[in-house]
């Protein structure tokens, strides 16, 4: 079986548009929400968001008339594997039937559903737009970026919610380890912060309702109540080591385990006792050779009351509780909001950067402790440390756990 490594890494968020902004700001504890600037927020019970800002997709690469073909999730999508093979410096290394693209969303192109409807019922069926359906549907963002970069490999665009990411970026590691492709460009895009979403996610009461952006994503603080909606994407570029050795490139970090379980157990919630997701972080450390190594784990951390209870109990599950309370734990969320099918994504690549930097970003606001969440969040101020592996945890509505391992490669 085939070592696999990230290459290169592509990041646009609520705080950064690219990978080293996004995680300079992670460490200096930038909180990227606010009041939400893309509709007027009368009458909704939530009111802050974690938008994407000055995003240009000109500037990012991407053409004006292809832009206006595609929605704005894969417009992200697109900018961010830009960047990332880029930084690979991948491209013409691999033969166009070995290169493959694992990009998935969660919604997909919610923002062109929505206004075609529109169109439909206030204008006729005459003036929905012909680029309405390969707009909309979520496998465009994995369409567009295999069309941008000749990847006739395996595609595969996977949707379980806000577990996609992780899920694409484990899937596009097994396709590598197992021979079916010599490189894959793996993640997540999403593009939701718009009236329906915020609407349907807050009348499930999922969402803060709170209006000041420091007391709206707390993830682990006795004070949550919800999570605030995200948008991006994160895309990674993943190669079998032996590739990459052979060309030179440089490595961030080794994917080295995945697990991927599901609760079957509710729709919204997890489990209570958190069985699927604790064996979903085994699954990863067992097949990573994890053997006590310091680690940090990027908790899937939404500041929903069950959440971060159940994860908790989860990581207490799986590493035994002295190796639990020895972890360092943090939820990025606090400062990126929820990016929903792109979380997972940024978030394996702020592990990949912890683990090549040796500094852990930290969980900001968090001010009153949960007695039921009692590890070390890294509170408000990232840490150094020497820490040799990292998990990245995501949990999706419908039941779905995924989980990625990775380890610094020397």
């Amino acid at each position: 079986m085939n070592r696999v490594v990230i290459t290169g890494i592509g990041v646009i968020s609520p705080v950064g548009n690219d990978a080293a902004t996004f995680f300079e700001s992670l460490i200096a504890g930038k909180n990227g929400i606010g009041p939400i600037t893309r509709f007027d927020t009368e009458g909704y019970k939530a009111t802050l968001a974690g938008e994407v800002k000055g995003f240009d997709p000109e500037a990012a690469g991407i053409e004006r008339a292809q832009a206006k073909r595609m929605d704005m999730f894969a417009q992200y999508a697109l900018a961010a594997a830009i960047q990332a093979v880029a930084d690979s410096g991948v491209e013409g290394s691999v033969a166009p039937d070995r290169l493959g693209v694992y990009v998935g969303s969660g919604i997909g192109g919610m923002q062109t559903f929505v206004a075609d409807t529109e169109r439909l019922l206030t204008r006729g069926p005459g003036r929905v737009s012909p680029f309405f359906i390969p707009m909309m549907i979520s496998n465009m963002g994995a369409g567009n970026i295999a069309i941008r970069f000749n990847a006739q490999g395996p595609c595969l665009p996977v949707v379980t919610a806000c577990a996609t990411s992780t899920h694409a970026i484990g899937e596009a590691f097994r396709a590598i380890r197992y021979g079916h492709a010599d490189a894959v460009i793996a993640g997540g895009a999403e593009a939701t912060i718009i009236p329906l979403a915020v609407a349907g996610f807050s009348n499930m009461k999922a969402l803060s309702t709170s209006d000041d952006p420091n007391a709206a994503s707390l993830p682990f603080d006795a004070r949550r109540g919800g999570f605030v909606m995200g948008e991006g994407a994160g895309i990674a570029v993943l190669e079998s080591y032996d590739h990459a050795l052979r060309r030179g490139a440089k490595i961030y970090a080794e994917v080295a385990g995945y697990g991927n379980t599901c609760d079957a157990y509710h729709i919204t919630a997890p489990h209570p006792e958190a069985v699927g997701a604790a064996n979903a972080i085994r699954l990863a450390l067992e097949e990573a050779g994890y053997a006590g190594e310091r680690l940090y784990v990027n908790a899937h951390g939404t500041g929903t009351p069950m959440n971060d209870k159940v994860e908790t109990l989860a990581i207490k599950q799986a590493l035994g509780e002295a190796a639990a309370r020895a972890a360092l734990v943090s939820s990025t969320k606090s400062m990126t909001g929820h990016m929903l099918g792109a979380a997972g994504a940024v978030e394996c690549i702020a592990c990949a950067m912890a683990l090549g930097r040796g500094i852990v970003p930290p969980t900001i606001n968090l001010r009153e402790p949960d007695p039921d969440c009692d590890l070390n969040y890294v509170p408000n101020e990232a840490v150094r440390a020497d820490i040799e592996m990292a998990v990245s945890s995501s949990l999706g509505f419908g039941g779905h756990n995924a989980v990625l391992a990775l380890r610094k490669c020397l």
